[in-house]
C-alpha cells in the first residue's frame, strides 16, 4: 500500500482529532460549554470517517490489489495490524460518542471530569499508535 492516498488522509484526521479533542478539554476547563459540545463531537465524528476510510481502503486493497490476509507476511501484518487499531479506534469514538452524549447532560464540570479525561487519553494514544503503524506499515 501506497503511504500517500487513503493512508495520508487518514492520518491527517486522527492528528485533526487529537486537536478537536485537546481544545475541547480546554473548553471543559474554561467553562466554555458551546465549544466543549463542538469540538467534542467533531472528535467523534473524525474517528468514525477515519473507521470509514479505511474499510475503503480494505475494499481497494482487496479488489485492486489482491491483498488479503493469505497474501504473504505484507497483507496478514497490513490487515492485522490497521484492524487492530481500526478496532480500537471505533471503541474510541464510541465512547467519545457517549461522553459527549453525557457532557449534553451536564455530566462534567471544570473540576469533576475524570471519564473524559480517560477517554481523552485513551484516544492520544490511539493516535500516537497510528503514527507508528503509519510509518511501519505504509513507509518500511
Amino acid at each position: 500500500m501506497a503511504p500517500f492516498g487513503l493512508p495520508l488522509i487518514n492520518t491527517a484526521i486522527l492528528l485533526t482529532s487529537s486537536i478537536t479533542v485537546t481544545i475541547a478539554h480546554h473548553a471543559l476547563i474554561a467553562g466554555n460549554r458551546g465549544i466543549l459540545k463542538l469540538f467534542l463531537a467533531m472528535t467523534f465524528i473524525l474517528g468514525f470517517i477515519f473507521v470509514f476510510l479505511q474499510a475503503e481502503e480494505y475494499i481497494e486493497a482487496y479488489q485492486h490489489m489482491n491483498l488479503k490476509l493469505t497474501s504473504g507476511i505484507y497483507g496478514s501484518t497490513f490487515f492485522m495490524l490497521t484492524g487492530f487499531h481500526g478496532m480500537h479506534v471505533t471503541i474510541g469514538a464510541i465512547m467519545l460518542t457517549i461522553i459527549w452524549l453525557r457532557t449534553m447532560r451536564g455530566h462534567f464540570t471544570a473540576r469533576n471530569h475524570f471519564a473524559f479525561e480517560a477517554v481523552a487519553w485513551y484516544w492520544h494514544f490511539v493516535d500516537v499508535v497510528w503514527i507508528g503503524l503509519y510509518v511501519f506499515v505504509y513507509w518500511m
